[in-house]
């Protein structure tokens, strides 16, 4: 069986950072008045945070009319390379600003999101566009190794805290979905164009990535894929804000309940079910395609849907369509992820990973038990 490659402690850039210290020095000191003798230390850049989005770790110290002052923050900067996701709208065009405008409105909604301190679009300060926020402290289900395999999960947490950190996870996203994105103001984020987003908008927008991301490869399972979506699509009226990348990995917990819902880059207009068919595709991958034997007190997928129905009060009525719709997004964006691992010379200019690999196993699966 395959598995996931190590994404997650994998470089992203190639570009000189010795500059970013003082950078954010200037940059912080332009956006606290009043501040003075602002220094900017202890950074820390891991390599591990994937293809997406470089995130920097700093420490800012400065003084002003209340006295001395000592905060950590955490910046994420727009990849050179653009975002995995395919672009929901041209207002969606640089990442960074996407998810600092939709985490502004998710937080003012009572979902638990780090404070903004700014956005900046000018590239030059950082060689990218970039956002900051206070840095939250908190323990996060970890990609690689698995959560499922070894960390606090398995080793530390006791059945209770397991089912406290997964049915508070979902009740997250609960929140997530009762905004009402008219209300909300978010047609910016209306890839319909007509204020009528639908999953076939949807449909339509990741085939025209995937096409343009493959170029003359063929990907026989991707688009049988969309194919059979198309013709089971359930019209779901129910649409909303979607999280877009609805995992336990993405929530930063504090006695095993949310304190921060991270990563907003693939957030939508869609229904809101499609969240909830990624986070089972997410947990599927995780046990069963692993082999990992699911811990007590952490639910399953049946009891995950029983869940997320109480905390919405929305009937879930075709969680199986949405996994299949969700491993499809997952294969869509397989591709460019492994046409950048190649091109840092991370797996071999022959490889066929972007066409061949554990997600596109888990959606062969998948489509060959709903057809059978």
């Amino acid at each position: 069986m395959s598995t996931p490659p190590a994404v997650a402690h994998s470089p992203k850039f190639h570009r000189d950072r010795s500059g970013y210290a003082d950078a954010l020095r200037i940059w912080f000191a332009r956006r606290r008045p009043g501040a003075r003798e602002v220094t900017v230390g202890d950074v820390d850049i891991p390599a591990a945070t994937g293809f997406s989005n470089e995130t920097i770790f700093f420490d800012v110290n400065w003084n002003d009319a209340d006295g001395p002052h000592h905060e950590r923050f955490v910046g994420r900067i727009e990849p050179t390379t653009g975002a995995l996701f395919p672009m929901q709208t041209p207002a969606c065009a640089v990442s960074v600003e996407l998810q600092q405008r939709v985490m502004q409105v998710v937080a003012g909604h009572g979902v638990p999101m780090c404070p903004i301190v700014g956005y900046e679009p000018d590239p030059d300060v950082l060689g990218q566009p970039f956002f900051v926020m206070a840095f939250v402290e908190g323990r996060v289900p970890s990609d690689v190794p698995r959560y499922t395999l070894e960390g606090f999960l398995v080793d530390e947490a006791t059945p209770q805290e397991r089912h406290r950190l997964v049915s508070s996870g979902l009740e997250a996203m609960a929140r997530v979905h009762a905004i009402d994105w008219r209300s909300a103001d978010l047609g910016w984020l209306d890839a319909s164009g007509t204020g009528a987003p639908t999953l076939a908008v949807q449909l339509d927008l990741y085939r025209r990535f995937a096409t343009g991301q493959l170029g003359p490869r063929p990907h026989p399972e991707l688009f049988r894929a969309f194919d059979w979506l198309a013709a089971h699509d359930p019209h779901d009226e129910r649409v909303g804000l979607a999280w877009g990348d609805s995992r336990l990995g993405n929530i930063i917990f504090r006695d095993y309940r949310p304190a921060v819902v991270c990563d907003w880059e693939a957030a939508a207009l869609s229904p809101t079910e499609a969240d909830l068919g990624w986070w089972l595709m997410y947990d599927r991958m995780s046990f069963d395609d692993l082999d990992a034997t699911r811990m007590e007190g952490f639910p399953t997928r049946e009891e995950m849907v029983r869940i997320y129905e109480d905390a919405s009060g929305r009937e879930v009525r075709d969680p199986v369509f949405w996994e299949i719709f969700g491993s499809m997004r997952y294969a869509a964006i397989m591709v460019p992820l492994a046409d950048r691992m190649t091109a840092a010379g991370l797996i071999p200019s022959d490889s066929a990973m972007a066409t061949d690999n554990y997600v596109v196993e888990s959606l062969t699966r998948l489509l060959d038990a709903a057809v059978s």
